[in-house]
């Protein structure tokens, strides 16, 4: 019965417009963790932004640009090493932000704090709680 269901839902799923184009762009954002340009993207797929867009808002939820703002504001946190000093402008550099202030602008929104405060809140969890489960999570447990 459960094979039956599946394969049902499958047929439904390989039906769905766009799929195949999502699930490709989708792979390419992953795997340059959000470092791509999106209209690059709709230009390889052989599709424009807006249709891309679109595809991407029905299947997803959220637009291409919107996936890879996310991806690489999550490898950008991932790279943060609370226990040491950072180099802000490198870190911004490195994950493929414009600029500092370009950073900072994407964590607050991501975040609600600027960097300096999430990091030291991430410090300060580290001090609080030693050997905590999340002593590894890169997002404060504040």
């Amino acid at each position: 019965m459960l094979t039956l269901l599946e394969e049902g839902l499958m047929r439904r799923l390989c039906e769905t417009a766009g799929l195949g184009l999502v699930r490709h762009t989708s792979s390419v954002i992953a795997a340059t963790s959000g470092a791509v340009a999106i209209g690059d993207l709709g230009v390889a797929a052989g599709v424009s932004s807006t249709h891309l867009a679109q595809r991407f808002k029905e299947l997803i939820g959220v637009t291409p640009k919107r996936l890879a703002r996310t991806y690489r504001f999550t490898a950008t946190v991932f790279a943060i090493n609370p226990a040491g000093p950072i180099d802000w402008g490198d870190l911004a550099g490195g994950a493929g932000y414009f600029d500092q202030a370009h950073f900072g602008h994407e964590f607050r929104a991501f975040t609600g704090l600027t960097p300096t405060r999430y990091v030291e809140v991430r410090r300060r969890f580290l001090r609080e709680h030693p050997g905590h489960a999340l002593d590894g999570w890169p997002l404060p447990a504040d």
